[in-house]
């Protein structure tokens, strides 16, 4: 079980730091992506990325 909450909060963590990267324009990946330069896709991507270090940080507890 544990082996699994870890690899979802891999998962978390990596899509929240791409989503962040699309919010602030960093990352302009797929080039049709409505998440690009849109600031609330940010603030969603960093409130993933938290949830997933939870996840890794209790998985690995």
């Amino acid at each position: 079980m544990r082996t699994i909450i870890v690899a979802i909060g891999i998962l978390a963590l990596a899509i929240g730091l791409l989503w962040i990267s699309q919010g602030t324009g960093y990352v302009n990946w797929p080039q049709s992506s409505f998440m690009i330069r849109q600031m609330q896709w940010a603030y969603y991507g960093a409130c993933v990325a938290v949830v997933g270090l939870l996840l890794i940080w209790r998985g690995l507890r």
